[in-house]
């Protein structure tokens, strides 16, 4: 008898064993996974009926916040001027998990399950109250915004704007852009329907251009190899180096030709100045062969080539908001290096990564971690966090981004005259890159900081797929940014 006593016993024993270790299982280590499931329809009316705090801009406007309503859900979250800002909030959806923008990044914050937020959550037990998710205070600055996406209109683009010496994001544009009220509606079918329409193609206004896509860089590109080169101490600004009318790249019969006059230099010889002035192909190829790809490359990842971009939030805040790593090819042959070396071929870039490039000249070589947001306020505006300024790299000597300044100033006052700005001095590279078959379209490009001699922003701008130089696509847009930001 007492044989099979024993064996019950262990039967019931094992039994609540496993019984404990599902549940362990099931509410620890399967618990985000199970309240991320889009069949949770628990989970879904908890996230949806919590009060979600709000997405601020600098100055205070309201980019996303939670508005009561009369249904199930409680609260329905709304975003003002939403295309504006799409590409910083993202959108909160009924039938989509937030994966995108500070909705995303922020996402335990906002809606009040952060573990910096227990004491509010108790308090509003304890008084019956509403529990309240922490309001985001960004960087932007809504003028600015407003700017740079009037002067994209309906292009396909990007435009994004830095603080120089502290790396605050003031502008983060991507055209063509989207309406997240569309999908923030509690009409479960119309939010399918506008995700589908929305994230259909890969041209979906969904994709952040400013952070999530890859561009050849064209000549802007130039900036980094001018910067391994002046950091050999070998060359300077007067430096004679090889430019020519055309070049044939090493190994092959294909001709590099230069798009002004002024680039091929005066008896196959131009200063490293005036091939970044007149942006010299021909120069630049040559001059990226003779550094070697390991010097260009080392300064591309000193400058963030290479490597993902966190710009926003961690694992315990929600799902972090980054952007996709800019590319520099891995020991080129000889062709494709000085292809690369202009921005062509296998190099890519994100906008942000080449207004970090301009960050970072303006800031004496210093490259600053990109940051979206300012502070984080609990619901009795208690501050939780605050961001400081960070430094991701020391990218080269303040020599060096001096002469980098002086040569990028040339380029408005020699090249492009229409770029100035009455009063105030600008440097800048454009870039124009040959995309699509047989070279048909331009990526236009420009990127640049204001004032030269007391440097406050650096913007970069794209425009895909146009017809004309970057000085003409992307140039105005980013001359129209920086008034705006200096007349502040």
């Amino acid at each position: 008898m007492n044989k099979y006593l024993r064996q019950l016993f262990t039967a019931v024993v094992a039994l609540f064993v496993i019984l404990g270790l599902s549940s362990t299982i099931i509410m620890a280590v399967r618990a985000n996974a199970l309240n991320n499931d889009p069949r949770n329809a628990r989970s879904l009316y908890h996230q949806l009926g919590a009060y979600r705090g709000a997405i601020l801009a600098s100055d205070g406007t309201v980019m996303a916040k939670s508005e009561p309503v009369n249904d199930a859900f409680k609260y329905l979250r709304t975003y003002s001027n939403g295309p504006l800002y799409a590409p910083v909030t993202g959108f909160f959806s009924i039938n989509q998990t937030a994966d995108r923008g500070l909705e995303a990044s922020r996402s335990m914050l906002l809606n009040g399950e952060a573990d910096s937020l227990i004491w509010q959550r108790a308090k509003a037990m304890l008084t019956g109250t509403t529990n309240q998710g922490a309001s985001i205070e960004t960087s932007i600055d809504p003028k600015l915004q407003q700017v740079a996406y009037d002067q994209l209109g309906t292009r396909d683009g990007a435009a994004v704007a830095i603080e120089v010496s502290t790396g605050r994001i003031l502008a983060m544009v991507s055209t063509p852009s989207y309406d997240p009220n569309k999908l923030a509606t509690h009409d479960t079918k119309a939010a399918s329907q506008a995700y589908n329409e929305l994230s259909a193609g890969q041209n979906s206004p969904l994709i952040n251009r400013a952070t999530s896509q890859l561009y050849p860089p064209g000549s802007t590109f130039k900036t980094i190899v001018a910067s391994a080169a002046l950091e050999t101490g070998d060359y300077q600004t007067d430096t004679k180096i090889p430019a020519g009318a055309s070049y044939t790249l090493p190994g092959t019969a294909t001709q590099l030709p230069n798009d002004e006059a002024q680039a091929d230099g005066v008896n196959g010889q131009i200063s490293l100045q005036e091939a970044v002035a007149w942006s010299s192909n021909t120069a630049f190829a040559q001059l990226g062969v003779k550094l070697g790809a390991s010097k260009v490359s080392d300064m591309a990842t000193k400058l963030g080539f290479g490597s993902t971009i966190t710009i926003d939030g961690t694992e315990s805040t929600g799902t972090p908001m980054t952007a996709t790593a800019s590319t520099f090819p891995s020991d080129p042959t000889d062709d494709k290096l000085a292809l690369a070396s202009i921005g062509q071929g296998d190099t890519t870039a994100t906008p942000l990564q080449m207004a970090m490039v301009a960050q970072a000249i303006a800031n004496n070589g210093k490259l600053m971690q990109p940051t979206l947001v300012d502070r984080v306020r609990a619901a009795d505006l208690t501050v939780l966090s605050q961001t400081k300024p960070q430094t991701m790299a020391n990218a080269f000597s303040k020599d060096s981004a001096d002469k980098l300044t002086t040569m990028m100033e040339s380029v408005v006052t020699e090249a492009n005259p229409q770029l100035a700005i009455d009063g105030i001095k600008v440097a800048a590279k454009t870039g124009t890159a040959q995309i699509g078959i047989d070279n048909s379209a331009i990526d236009g490009w420009v990127i640049g900081f204001a004032p030269a001699d007391d440097p406050q922003i650096a913007v970069a701008v794209l425009v895909h797929n146009t017809d004309v130089y970057g000085s003409l696509a992307a140039g105005p847009i980013m001359r129209a940014m920086m008034q705006e930001a200096l007349q502040q």
